[in-house]
């Protein structure tokens, strides 16, 4: 059995048969979201940027996560949905092509209130600037494929690694899968862009209840 954190993306390619693709119709339209923020929330985000872009290079992973990813996560209120619930640190066991692959999940929207069925969104893996030793993005694709495979789903999969102020968006359709380009949330425009980005989650999981 092989945890998570062990597992570089290409390995997860040549191992599982899964396509890199350099973009996807899906994770264009994901990075085209636009919101409109009122002052309060301008406020919140600025300062939260004004945060990141000091202390970036010298938090941990537990004080990026703690002092930044948290309080932006607020701001963006997955909680106010009844389609879904938001689970953090559970762990995931899957058989994928006959191979055992095991983890924990940092963060995830999924069906259910006090069990994850059903998973739409991953916020896998935050890693600090300095000191990182892993791939973020294999760990986080590693976990969309188990849990594409324990659920037996055909829908896309959303997902988000962060390595210190530098955020990716990843979508797994079927067998392909595709990365943004990285934005910098100690940008004032960047920034912006991450909370819309993830606040359009809302509206795809939404959708498919439609």
């Amino acid at each position: 059995m092989k945890s998570f954190e062990k597992w570089l993306a290409e390995e997860v390619e040549i191992t599982f048969g899964v396509q890199k693709r350099k973009t996807l119709p899906l994770l264009d339209e994901w990075m085209n979201a636009q919101e409109v923020f009122n002052a309060l929330e301008m406020n919140q985000i600025e300062r939260l940027r004004n945060r990141i872009a000091e202390k970036a290079d010298e938090w941990n992973e537990d004080e990026l996560k703690m002092q930044f990813i948290a309080l932006l996560l607020d701001i963006v209120d997955y909680n106010s949905s009844t389609q879904y619930g938001v689970f953090s640190q559970r762990p995931l066991l899957a058989t994928i092509q006959g191979k055992k692959v095991n983890g924990v999940i940092e963060y995830m929207l999924a069906q259910g209130r006090q069990i994850p069925r059903k998973p739409f969104f991953f916020f896998h893996e935050y890693k600090q600037e300095t000191k990182r030793n892993s791939d973020p993005k294999g760990q986080l694709l590693i976990s969309m494929l188990a849990a594409q495979t324990l659920n037996d789903t055909t829908q896309p999969l959303y997902g988000c690694y962060v390595v210190g102020r530098f955020w990716f968006f990843l979508i797994l359709d079927g067998n392909q899968y595709a990365v943004s380009d990285a934005f910098t949330a100690s940008q004032s425009k960047d920034i912006f862009k991450i909370v819309s980005i993830l606040r359009s989650v809302k509206i795809y999981i939404n959708n498919l209840f439609k």
